[in-house]
């Protein structure tokens, strides 16, 4: 399978009927100055996923004024947030070396409105790590210390959806 990788402001729906589950990739970007752990995370499940949502633009320009009077900055936040909401599964990485204050605030936003589709994966050293922990474990969130484990579960976790739609499919 090859997925597509969706970068904003491209808009690929996953197409109806498609078994294959979408995946957004939430987590830390520091307007592009953090380590780019969404593409080892795309190297890892994109023969596994339909549609893979990836926030990180390559063009990110820090210039742009952090209001809702901002067109790209608007279409920005609302490209976001509306694959957020179409995505199967959202895999969270919340890197230790960052604040990630807008993961934050998608972990919150998730918690309480699809808790079942969060995947969180946050390190010794993050500097919130507590509350990550509190949360995760009021709503259900599946949570991750290592980021190796985070991925290669999320793998699984997308091989697994898809194998149960075949069984089910074959029973039917």
């Amino acid at each position: 399978m090859n997925p597509v990788v969706c970068y904003p402001p491209l808009r690929r729906w996953k197409k109806p009927g498609n078994v294959e589950l979408s995946v957004f990739l939430a987590g830390t970007i520091e307007m592009g100055n953090s380590h780019d752990w969404q593409q080892e995370m795309i190297d890892t499940i994109q023969d596994r996923a339909s549609v893979i949502y990836n926030p990180r633009r390559a063009e990110w320009d820090a210039s742009w004024q952090q209001s809702i009077n901002s067109v790209p900055f608007n279409n920005q936040v609302n490209w976001e947030l509306d694959f957020i909401e179409a995505a199967d599964r959202v895999y969270m990485f919340l890197d230790p070396a960052s604040k990630s204050v807008i993961s934050m605030l998608e972990l919150g936003f998730l918690a309480a409105y699809a808790p079942d589709k969060l995947w969180v994966c946050c390190p010794d050293g993050f500097w919130r790590k507590g509350n990550v922990e509190v949360v995760c474990n009021r709503y259900g969130i599946k949570l991750y210390e290592s980021f190796n484990v985070f991925k290669n579960a999320a793998r699984l976790d997308l091989e697994r959806a898809y194998d149960k739609f075949k069984i089910n499919k074959v029973t039917e």
